[in-house]
């Protein structure tokens, strides 16, 4: 295998669940939390108690128990938040990773055999909150994958190096006050450089990076292939 993305997509012919195992993967609603889905006009998606209600509705409608999606999609999510909107900067609306909403405690699953690179508790409003980087050798290629919007209790016990096992339990959902203001989700990105960062990298990026930040942060779906 030559490429990252070569290497994801040969690792596994099944889909990987990244919740609860419990949770099928039938039970999974693709969700577009967009700036062009049109039912999100009238709504403040960046109050998290309407963009659950919305959620809750997309997931009763289409009778799912997790709504997933979002890679590469432009959103108004940000708009509310310092870091993400500046007048000396471009806007950065472009997430780079994929969203895996459910409620808080819910288990959060290795995909792929891994130990701990770095963890931290990225507290600015707007950001991931309890934050763990796993580092994963695949076919020779070493990448990384970041877990984001964690329980502070996830933290508690890693130690850098830390080993964990394909399906091992390696942390749960955090609360709205503890994700730093987003419904209870899990953010997932896959990273091939993280430029010297620890317990971070940025989930989002501005139009004008897009290109760098695709390359270096490629579709979680090519290894998770769900839908």
């Amino acid at each position: 295998m030559n490429t990252l993305l070569e290497a994801l997509e040969s690792y596994s012919a099944e889909t990987i669940c990244i919740l609860d195992f419990a949770i099928s993967a039938n039970a999974y609603v693709a969700l577009d939390i967009s700036k062009s889905n049109k039912d999100l006009l009238n709504l403040d998606i960046t109050d998290y108690t309407v963009c659950q209600a919305y959620i809750d509705n997309v997931l009763k409608s289409k009778q799912g128990v997790i709504a997933y999606g979002g890679y590469l999609e432009q959103r108004n999510l940000y708009s509310d938040k310092k870091g993400f909107t500046s007048d000396t900067q471009p806007i950065r609306n472009i997430h780079l990773g994929m969203d895996f909403w459910h409620a808080a405690g819910t288990k959060v699953m290795v995909p792929i055999d891994g130990s701990v690179h770095s963890f931290k508790n990225n507290t600015t409003i707007g950001d991931y909150g309890p934050t763990i980087i796993l580092e994963h050798v695949l076919n020779g290629i070493t990448f990384y994958t970041l877990y984001g919007h964690l329980s502070l209790a996830s933290l508690s016990g890693l130690y850098i190096g830390k080993n964990f096992k394909a399906g091992d339990v390696l942390a749960t959902l955090g609360t709205p006050d503890i994700n730093v203001n987003y419904a209870p989700h899990l953010h997932f990105q896959i990273i091939k450089d993280l430029e010297g960062k620890e317990g971070d990298y940025p989930g989002v990026c501005a139009e004008a990076k897009l290109s760098f930040y695709k390359e270096n942060c490629p579709d979680p779906n090519v290894l998770l292939k769900l839908g």
